[in-house]
């Protein structure tokens, strides 16, 4: 009999949990989470023929180079720009085989592209991959307005598949950034606050806007107040 396929006796919605996860870490995702689409607290812009049948979100995430961080002086560099293009296409591909495996199993399944703006001006995606992160229980949103998760902090990208399978509900973490406020001088113009919501969104996108014109990256990244928060775990 093949293990992944549930047997009468076993719960559908643990076996699918132990598929995902099982299917997701082979593909190379770092962390596997779960939620109910209508427990993620902001809107998923999709038509209603995209979202017909999706009930449930699956946030993977992979983790980033300490290495390639470390070398973040006063902003992004070219081998930052690399590697965060190269985890965007690493989770795209973890999300599109993953989407591909569900369909296999009889479920309708839409990835969500890692790093895709819809509307440039509101700087908007399909959904917040954050959102659906700390919604499935893979961490809190910080106060640098990231997802912060136990394991690895602030340094992973994030990715969302959207599915009929029945999934469990992960489980929220509350705020555990505790004492931790290497993020806010790690900012240099200061747009970060004491908490999430006193992030200065226009003050941060003007550095990355500069970041993009004047260091020939062509991308809006920064990396500064990711390379500071490496997690709870790695402070103790």
């Amino acid at each position: 009999m093949r293990p992944d396929i549930p047997t009468e006796a076993q719960d559908p919605i643990d076996a699918n949990w132990q598929w995902l996860q099982a299917t997701a870490r082979a593909l190379g995702a770092a962390l596997v989470g779960s939620t109910s689409l209508e427990r993620v607290d902001r809107p998923v812009h999709l038509t209603p023929q995209e979202r017909a049948g999706l009930t449930h979100a699956i946030s993977l995430a992979v983790r980033l180079s300490r290495a390639v961080l470390d070398g973040l002086e006063d902003g992004p560099n070219l081998i930052y720009k690399w590697h965060y293009r190269q985890a965007n296409v690493q989770l795209d591909k973890i999300a599109f085989l993953l989407a591909d495996a569900i369909q296999e199993r009889g479920y309708r399944a839409l990835p969500i592209a890692a790093s895709q703006t819809i509307d440039w001006q509101k700087q908007i995606g399909h959904l917040s991959h954050r959102h659906v992160a700390a919604a499935s229980g893979l961490g809190w949103i910080g106060r640098n307005n990231l997802l912060v998760t136990p394991q690895y902090g602030a340094q992973v990208r994030l990715v969302t598949v959207l599915t009929s399978m029945p999934l469990p509900q992960g489980q929220p973490l509350p705020f555990g950034c505790g004492e931790c406020r290497a993020c806010l001088p790690a900012c240099p113009v200061g747009a970060l606050g004491e908490t999430p919501s006193e992030w200065k969104y226009e003050d941060c996108f003007r550095l990355l806007d500069s970041f993009a014109r004047k260091r020939n990256l062509g991308l809006h990244i920064c990396g500064l107040c990711v390379k500071a928060c490496p997690g709870p775990q790695k402070l103790r």
